[in-house]
């Protein structure tokens, strides 16, 4: 049995992409426009180890795999027509006995992942319990540090790491970023003289963006990297007398009696189970009236399972939790003090964000190739154009969560938001 006849006893014979394979093999349409191409027998056995995303991972980010008919900065047309026909079938005993036969001993031993892989989950207990400080620090900078001349690349000059708005559908992905930072910014009724903290403040964007309007913002962030690149941003663009970001954990913030708190893409790191005293730590920050924007990644759903997938935790975000926004609500209002104002989902926002991402990437790759290494640059293609389709899918969404700290007098917020098409 060769390997194209293997991959089509797993997968049917009615393919609509086209298999290949190191020992001359095929399967699928010869004119199909999407493929795979399976390079080398390590491939092979990082497919048999570790069967699913988790194995097609580590095959693709090694170069052991190619995506044929996509750029490997962009491959969101092959892995669309993969997600049609990968869809792996049970084989029987004696299907399974002629493929282990077929492949030999040798692809079921296990051998090292790519060097980009995190640690499973449960050989982390080493870096601390599951969002303790420590360990937090350690996935926040698996993912962050990876080098900002690479996240310039592929975030381009806004250095947003969040999802941006679209004015429309014509926008570039700067505008709607800019657009992104006035939203949160007109939300948070800020005005010049108010103070404001970020917290996961990233490179700064929202921290700058406050300070050139006069607003005294001060932003946290656990990767080292990110607050080297947003403080000299502060320095270079001469707004030091009203905006700061620090290395530091958000929970260290000592400072209180803010206008307003803005957590833009930081809850989905800090676990299901810490989000009362999140919500608790942002509302004691306030003064009283001061309003919270919490924007996070979520899931349709309330029900389903919060820890994240296999591809997920080892390549993108470790440790990575998410839940449904009613979940999010329930942990902010619970907690007493707070009322939710307002909320609403840019669920397809990410996905157009996603989408000028990887063109990004796809602009940049031999640059990026070279500051970051091929595999590290593939993981990140795989990784975007992987989460485009969950969001286009509706498997993910994007929520902003409005809320006061609730006082005596009405927040400063527009009796109610106008709906326009």
């Amino acid at each position: 049995m060769n390997l194209a006849q293997i991959f089509s006893t797993l997968l049917g014979k009615d393919l609509a992409i086209r298999f290949t394979a190191y020992d001359g093999s095929s399967a699928g349409p010869e004119d199909a426009e999407y493929g795979l191409d399976l390079l080398t027998p390590r491939g092979t056995t990082y497919l048999v180890t570790a069967p699913g995303e988790l194995g097609l991972a580590r095959a693709y980010v090694s170069g052991d795999l190619a995506l044929i008919g996509s750029h490997p900065g962009d491959p969101y047309g092959a892995l669309q027509a993969l997600a049609g026909d990968l869809k792996f079938s049970k084989p029987s005993a004696v299907q399974l006995a002629a493929i282990a036969k077929s492949l030999g001993r040798e692809h079921f031993k296990l051998i090292p992942p790519p060097q980009q892989e995190a640690l499973p989950r449960w050989r982390r207990i080493a870096e601390g319990l599951r969002h303790s400080r420590g360990r937090d620090a350690d996935a926040i900078g698996y993912h962050y540090d990876v080098s900002n001349d690479f996240y310039e690349m592929v975030l381009g000059p806004a250095m947003t790491y969040t999802c941006a708005v679209y004015g429309d559908r014509d926008a570039t992905l700067e505008e709607a970023q800019e657009n992104k930072y006035r939203l949160i910014f007109e939300k948070l009724a800020l005005q010049p003289g108010d103070r404001l903290l970020d917290i996961g403040c990233g490179w700064g964007g929202m921290v700058r963006y406050a300070a050139r309007r006069g607003v005294h913002a001060l932003g946290v962030t656990l990767s080292v990297e990110q607050a080297k690149w947003a403080q000299q941003s502060i320095v270079d663009q001469g707004l030091g007398e009203f905006a700061e970001v620090r290395h530091s954990d958000y929970r260290d913030v000592v400072e209180g009696g803010f206008d307003a708190v803005s957590s833009i893409g930081l809850t989905e790191h800090i676990g299901v189970a810490n989000y009362p005293p999140y919500f608790e730590f942002m509302r004691d920050k306030l003064r009283p009236g001061g309003l919270l924007l919490n924007h996070c990644i979520t899931r349709p759903v309330n029900s389903a399972r919060s820890k994240a997938r296999p591809f997920i935790d080892r390549y993108v975000f470790p440790d990575g939790e998410l839940t449904g926004v009613g979940t999010i609500i329930t942990a902010a209002q619970d907690i007493g003090g707070l009322e939710v104002l307002h909320e609403e989902n840019f669920r397809e926002h990410y996905a157009m964000t996603l989408r000028d991402w990887n063109k990004n990437l796809m602009e940049n790759w031999d640059a990026a190739v070279a500051e970051v290494g091929e595999g590290t640059a593939r993981q990140w293609g795989l990784y975007m154009a992987g989460c485009r389709m969950g969001f286009e899918m509706e498997m993910v969404e994007l929520h902003h969560v409005l809320a006061v700290k609730t006082d005596d007098h009405r927040p400063n917020t527009p009796l109610r938001p106008w709906w326009t098409p």
